[in-house]
């Protein structure tokens, strides 16, 4: 599997990014484990499709 660069670094509250893939499943589970190494606890992850692509929306929640 390709590595991939998850930007949760840059991301403030509210903000999120989509990643398209195939395995959709995997993608999320990565994706959130990469969020704990930057210190990212309140990441969320889910399924969609966006521009015909299937994929997983990452964001953090925005602030309350």
């Amino acid at each position: 599997m390709k590595s991939l660069r998850y930007p949760w670094i840059k991301l403030k509250k509210g903000q999120g990014f989509f990643i398209p893939c195939l395995d959709p499943e995997v993608i999320k589970v990565v994706g959130l484990i990469a969020s704990v190494r930057y210190r990212v606890f309140d990441a969320k992850a889910k399924f969609g499709i966006k521009n015909v692509l299937l994929g997983v929306q990452f964001y953090r929640k925005p602030p309350a």
